[in-house]
């Protein structure tokens, strides 16, 4: 199983880019795209606080569970 943020897909449903985002959390680019691509291994609970002030959405909705099983 693997868990991931669904940054991407919630800027699209709301009709807002990856520069407006980053711009509203203020954080350096590095860090802000490692953790919209998934390619961080944690995120700080500040961070999901924020973001999901910006989105206004509730914290289930940043995430996604994937199933890794192979059959």
């Amino acid at each position: 199983m693997t868990i991931r943020l669904r940054i991407k897909e919630i800027l699209e449903e709301k009709g807002k880019s990856n520069y407006w985002l980053s711009q509203q959390l203020g954080m350096c680019y590095r860090n802000y795209h490692n953790i919209v691509t998934n390619q961080t291994s944690s995120i700080r609970f500040d961070t999901m606080e924020r973001l999901c002030e910006i989105l206004e959405i509730p914290v289930s909705d940043l995430f996604e569970q994937i199933d890794d099983k192979q059959d």
